[in-house]
């Protein structure tokens, strides 16, 4: 009887011990596949630090910040900009960096040519899956794991891409974010280094859209290359702020490159010369924009490579 009564005892205690247990987790975080992120709700001057990694650019350092909260998409989405003019010229030129602009407030869902991509689905839970296209591809989403606040998701696409990327709830946002093309060459490669509250001073976001692109190696006879563009205004903005390049260039012992982009009075916008052993890579720098055709002419002597990127931009930004 003593014995029975001691056993008895011992099992109350047992499962109140479990119901304890239950009570501090579920809803919050860890593996079991009943626990859930749901998603945070970001304020004014948000902000999170991250190093970029592209094949154009290798640990580009780039603040994004919460710049407003209940204007964008008729009060569903925030607007996170960037602490750089420089950094939101290079995004508008590069489009290196999905998750800067509008974002929503349902999905943290950043927007692509115009429509919003729902990288993540929250609630996020332990075996969620869905589907979402980003960076011209379809990709299937699946929530492998949910620990301590921190969701790990991975996305495949039919050709063999991939996207890994962890959710950090502490943070509200992601902690890294790595996309990885067919051929296994990360393509972008996006790493928090810190995150506060109550960022003060400007940020910018620069409405980008791609007006020329170009990529020459040559390893022959001298040559020229001329080509025309016309440049209208953005669909839906209006007319453009500037014109943004990004140039790489490379000359070989002996070699030369000789640039120059001219409007249709003959005024040259840009000229450049690059000479014997010259290289230079990821220069950045702004045209006046004015509408209208552009004549761009290259000229090249021995072995050389010469890359061009032309975007227009369009400059928004706030004073927090």
């Amino acid at each position: 009887m003593a014995r029975g009564a001691s056993v008895g005892f011992m099992l109350v205690i047992l499962l109140t011990s479990m119901t304890g247990c239950t009570a501090v987790t579920e809803g919050i975080t860890g593996n079991s596949s009943s626990e859930e992120i749901s998603v945070p709700t970001w304020e004014l001057g948000d902000y999170w630090l991250y190093t970029f990694s592209t094949p154009d650019y290798s640990d580009d350092t780039t603040k994004l910040v919460v710049a407003t909260t209940d204007i964008e998409e008729d009060g569903t989405a925030y607007m996170l900009a960037i602490s750089s003019i420089g950094e939101a010229r290079r995004h508008a030129v590069l489009n290196h960096n999905p998750f800067l602009g509008r974002i929503t407030h349902d999905q943290l869902s950043p927007f692509e040519n115009g429509e919003a991509k729902d990288v993540l689905d929250f609630p996020l839970k332990k075996n969620k899956a869905w589907s979402f296209s980003l960076f011209e591809n379809d990709w299937n989403a699946v929530v492998s794991s949910v620990d301590s606040s921190i969701a790990s998701i991975r996305a495949t696409a039919s050709d063999g891409s991939s996207i890994d990327y962890i959710f950090d709830g502490n943070i509200a946002f992601f902690s890294s974010f790595i996309w990885t093309d067919s051929e296994g060459v990360i393509q972008l490669k996006m790493k928090n280094a810190d995150n506060g509250v109550g960022h003060t001073g400007d940020v910018y976001f620069v409405r980008g859209g791609d007006l020329y692109s170009n990529n020459w190696y040559n390893s022959g006879p001298d040559a020229e290359f001329v080509d025309s563009f016309f440049v209208s205004d953005h669909p839906n903005d209006g007319e453009w702020n500037e014109m943004i390049y990004f140039l790489d260039a490379s000359c070989g012992g002996g070699s030369t490159i000789t640039l120059t982009l001219r409007d249709h009075t003959s005024v040259s916008a840009l000229e450049r010369f690059w000479g014997p052993g010259a290289e230079e890579t990821g220069t950045l720098g702004t045209i006046p924009y004015p509408s209208q055709e552009y004549t761009l002419t290259v000229t090249f002597t021995g072995d050389t490579h010469l890359r061009i990127l032309l975007a227009g931009g369009i400059t928004y930004s706030w004073n927090l």
